[in-house]
């Protein structure tokens, strides 16, 4: 994964949470069943930890996001046309990429996948509008708003804010 950024997934079926879970473990990732961690350090990006199983409530969604938040790796079975599958999946995304598809590997993803916030600043971006005024406009500190950008440089692999706002019309006409 590209800038340690732990990998999201959620799919439909165990054996498609089995194909990407071998190809994470060949990559070095430790992988747990269920979402609930009892260790006690807050970040947990640096241990390559990824965890799995179904997701069948919204106090199983909490978890994982939870998890996620705590800097691991998701792999989860949800039907995303059902409430439970969409908040986790909104949930999830609003932390980073989130991928359906088993066979997806993010760093060679051509279909670069955005969260919703990083779209909607690209956007304004796009349109001619300062971050400050596209963070103020979706409700978001100017902090938050540079850190979604930098994440959205790093998705499309360009330095700068402007080549970011390129790649996103490139990628949108296309």
């Amino acid at each position: 994964m590209s800038g340690g950024e732990p990998p999201r997934y959620v799919v439909p079926s165990a054996p498609d949470a089995t194909t990407v879970l071998r190809r994470l473990a060949r990559a070095g990732w430790l992988t747990r069943e269920g979402f609930a961690l009892a260790e006690s350090t807050w970040d947990m990006s640096e241990a390559k930890v990824v965890l799995f199983g179904r997701v069948p409530d919204l106090e199983t969604v909490r978890l994982a996001v939870l998890a996620a938040a705590r800097g691991v790796g998701v792999v989860a079975i949800a039907d995303t046309s059902t409430e439970v599958g969409r908040a986790l999946v909104g949930d999830l995304g609003r932390l980073g990429p989130v991928f359906r598809d088993p066979e997806a590997e993010p760093e060679d993803d051509t279909a670069v996948v955005l969260i919703p916030e990083q779209r909607a600043l690209l956007e304004r971006l796009a349109n001619g509008e300062t971050i400050a005024a596209a963070a103020a406009a979706e409700f978001l500190s100017l902090r938050t708003a540079n850190r979604r950008i930098a994440q959205a440089r790093e998705v499309f692999g360009v330095r700068t804010t402007r080549e970011a706002v390129l790649a996103f019309l490139r990628q949108r006409r296309g």
